[in-house]
């Protein structure tokens, strides 16, 4: 099969020149350019054949290709054609930086080889440019002529820049495959369960499905998934991974699996991905890209620098790239992005395959069978595939605008005017919820008035905005602009699976688009590579997860036992505890109880977790005016990273006193950290985990009832036993590690929660007075002692 190369992508990626300038950068929607280009091409005559495709097939150092686009229009004749490519953007056509305009022209005068190549009769092609400029609907039109022999000669040097590329990629790769060939799993032995899981990853990329695996913690999920997808690298069935997770911590792990295989004789290359706003050098924060001197000239100095990269690096960290960006003066974040290109292994977070405003469009515009996505911590994305599909709008900012105003004489009428006609629509769309004395509201369809007046805002703050200096205004006036563009996006994807949220809160009105069901959204991002390995310590029922994570009927489930000893883990629930919202105050005192009987039983570090920040204030307080004596540490609200890591360095090996640390069920603390043997032996969890009932949860509780799927289990139930699973989960790290997970609440007892619990948690035990704790856990250590 051959392998796909879009016009466009071949352009870009040979030609672009100049500088890297955010400003020419349109904002208008995909949805918008696509209305403008049918309306255009419905005013042209009867002969005119829009959305025209073409294609040649190719072959480059030894690869078939197949070079591919669709042009806007063509117009056929006997002897001559006319191809017509229409670009639509918000600035004026002379303002558009030359290296642009190249690449527009470039592209049509692919099309025209391409068109020669098919009507061989042809002795001449009008290309003809048509600017459509959104912001005060003009049309510019440029026109030239080219023949045969200009055209097959423009196409060849395209080519052979594409070429020169290639030979790089081959000779990596030919470095590369033999180092994959002879290498051999990293350690003298798998752990119970690794073996299966790197066989049963190896097995779904070479049937090109999607995979839901649950491992256990201490199962080595990294090295399992990473090392069978890159030895279906070495044997030619993908060429590039995915790895993509949530959290900075699991990246950094991938990140010691690729370099534990480099010291064993891999070679091949990778890349952690940064966020912008972590890997911009300080000093471009304040700049504009016309005075920026790393986005100045970029692509001039591009193509050497990815060569000096390349040539002397494999794996490609964070330091790494900020080197030879600050080598060669190149803007960091973008510099990484190029460099993508040429690696093997792509670490990163979700939203550059998941997220519709920031995806990768380099390698996900369309799809492509050689790539392959392994999805760590999956069930992470079930909340945040919500949040990337969702966006809302509010009046709040607009009122600090309009004060802000006042004392900015350089803002235009006209832009002032659409912030208050745009403030106004707020109010014009709450009236019925005031005069109902309701505080928010429900409805299926956005209202038109909304987006409207969003348009006519953006467009006067895109014409403003131009030439302004930075000033508290203008700061202000951009966060709107981009919420503004972001809502509008969003509401491309708004179809069955949205409800409209309307809310009112001392004087804020908020707008807010809510997805309730990503999954279809996930499933077309999913399909976008040869396959997907979705895979978690918790992916607990996962019937669940593959429903509401794309997997579709034809995807495959997989649980792997734990792979340590059940007996080292001590599971009890105490019946007698009721945590229910309305039951918490009269079961405090046996909440403190329980948690002192369950320290007292064993000298060393605890954490106990609890369902809300104010509740944890109130028990640690209770527990510390109890128990003085007993040293705690409290999560905090907001915590720094130094914050961060000041809590978990108390928790320290070896203890001769008890600490009980007291954190947040579904915080920071509940997963991604590791405290592995005597740094924590127990683990007290208050409450079944459930989110707080509000109105969002609860559409998405009907709407998964409206579609015969438990609706209270998906939006509350799952979600928050979740979170319980991967707070006891911070226990048992590892083959050694022994210690007691404490569940304070009777639900956990109830068929719909026991038939939910891993293989591993089977053991374990009910206790239905408090009498019974204080045994019961020194039957468990002292049985541990003897073994």
């Amino acid at each position: 099969m051959p392998i796909k190369l879009g016009v466009r992508e071949l352009v870009e990626f040979t030609l672009r020149a100049g500088d890297l300038g955010a400003t020419s950068n349109s904002q208008n929607t995909a949805l918008l350019g696509a209305k403008i280009h049918r309306r255009l091409q419905k005013q042209r005559a009867d002969d005119y054949q829009k959305e025209y495709y073409l294609d040649l097939p190719l072959t480059l150092r030894g690869h078939e290709y197949l070079l591919h686009g669709r042009a806007d229009g063509v117009t056929l004749g006997e002897t001559t054609a006319t191809i017509e490519e229409i670009k639509t953007s918000d600035g004026d056509f002379d303002q558009l930086p030359a290296n642009k305009v190249t690449l527009y022209w470039a592209q049509v005068k692919l099309y025209a080889h391409l068109l020669f190549h098919k009507f061989p009769d042809l002795q001449t092609i009008t290309l003809t440019l048509t600017y459509y400029q959104t912001s005060n609907d003009t049309t510019t039109q440029n026109s030239q002529t080219i023949n045969r022999q200009a055209a097959a000669a423009f196409f060849q040097t395209v080519i052979d820049a594409y070429i020169t590329w290639l030979k790089l990629r081959d000779d990596l790769r030919e470095r590369r495959d033999p180092t994959i060939q002879a290498l051999t799993f990293p350690f003298d032995q798998y752990r119970p369960g690794q073996r299966e899981l790197a066989v049963a990853v190896y097995k779904t990329i070479l049937s090109q499905q999607h995979l839901f695996a649950e491992a256990p913690t201490g199962t080595g999920k990294t090295i399992s998934t990473l090392f069978p997808a890159i030895k279906a690298i070495g044997e030619g069935v993908i060429q590039r991974i995915f790895y993509l997770t949530a959290k900075q911590s699991t990246r950094r792990v991938a990140e010691d699996a690729i370099q534990l295989m480099a010291t064993q004789g891999l070679q091949l290359k990778s890349i952690t991905l940064t966020a912008k706003e972590k890997i911009q050098f300080p000093e471009e924060a304040d700049l504009t890209p016309e005075e920026n001197p790393y986005m100045l000239g970029y692509y001039d100095r591009l193509r050497p620098a990815l060569v000096d990269l390349i040539q002397h690096n494999d794996q490609l960290t964070r330091p790494v790239i900020e080197t030879y960006a600050r080598k060669h003066t190149l803007d960091p974040f973008e510099f990484q992005l190029d460099a993508s290109l040429l690696c093997d292994v792509v670490i990163g977070d979700y939203n550059y395959l998941f997220d519709p405003q920031v995806h990768l469009q380099r390698f996900f515009a369309t799809s492509d069978p050689d790539n392959f996505f392994l999805i760590d911590e999956a069930h992470n994305l079930v909340a945040r595939s919500r949040e990337m599909y969702s966006a809302a709008i509010a009046s709040r900012p607009l009122d600090h605008l309009l004060e802000l105003s006042t004392g900015a004489p350089q803002v235009s009428r006209k832009l002032r005017q659409r912030i208050r006609d745009l403030r106004q629509t707020f109010d014009d769309i709450c009236a019925p919820l005031r005069s109902a004395g309701k505080t928010d509201s429900t409805f299926l369809s956005p209202p038109a008035e909304i987006d409207h007046e969003l348009g006519r805002f953006i467009e006067a703050t895109h014409d403003w905005l131009i030439d302004q200096p930075q000033t508290p205004f203008t700061k202000a006036l951009l966060d709107v602009y981009f919420a503004a563009i972001s809502y509008q996006r969003i509401g491309e994807f708004y179809d069955e699976t949205y409800r409209m949220r309307l809310t009112l809160a001392d004087g804020n009105i908020v707008l807010k688009q809510l997805c309730l069901d990503p999954s279809a959204f996930l499933a077309d991002s999913l399909d976008l590579g040869h396959g997907a390995v979705l895979f978690s310590a918790t992916l607990s029922p996962l019937d669940y997860y593959q429903t509401v994570l794309g997997g579709g009927t034809d995807s495959l489930a997989y649980r792997l036992t734990s792979p340590f000893p059940p007996q080292h883990q001590g599971l009890f629930i105490t019946n007698y505890i009721q945590t229910t919202y309305k039951q918490r105050q009269a079961n405090l005192a046996k909440i403190l109880v329980a948690i002192k009987t369950l320290v007292d039983a064993k000298t060393g570090n605890y954490l106990i977790f609890l369902p809300s920040y104010n509740y944890l204030l109130t028990v640690v307080a209770a527990f510390n005016l109890a128990y003085p004596h007993i040293h705690t540490v409290a999560q905090q609200a907001t915590m720094s990273e130094a914050d961060r890591t000041a809590f978990l360095d108390q928790f320290q090996p070896t203890p001769t006193t008890t600490l009980v640390g007291f954190a947040l069920l579904g915080g920071i603390f509940s997963e991604g950290i590791d405290l592995k043997g005597d740094r924590l032996i127990g683990v007290g969890i208050v409450s079944v985990g459930l989110p707080g009932i509000n109105p969002e949860t609860d559409l998405i509780r009907d709407y998964f009832d409206s579609h015969d799927q438990p609706g209270f289990a998906f939006a509350y139930q799952l979600p928050g036993l979740n979170n319980v699973f991967q707070a006891a989960g911070r226990l048992i790290r590892g083959a050694h590690d022994v210690g007691v997970v404490l569940l304070m609440d009777q639900r956990f007892t109830a068929p719909r929660y026991t038939q939910l619990y891993p293989p591993h948690w089977q053991h374990y035990q009910r206790l239905y007075r408090s009498e019974q704790l204080g045994p019961a856990l020194q039957h468990f250590w002292n049985s541990e002692a003897s073994n």
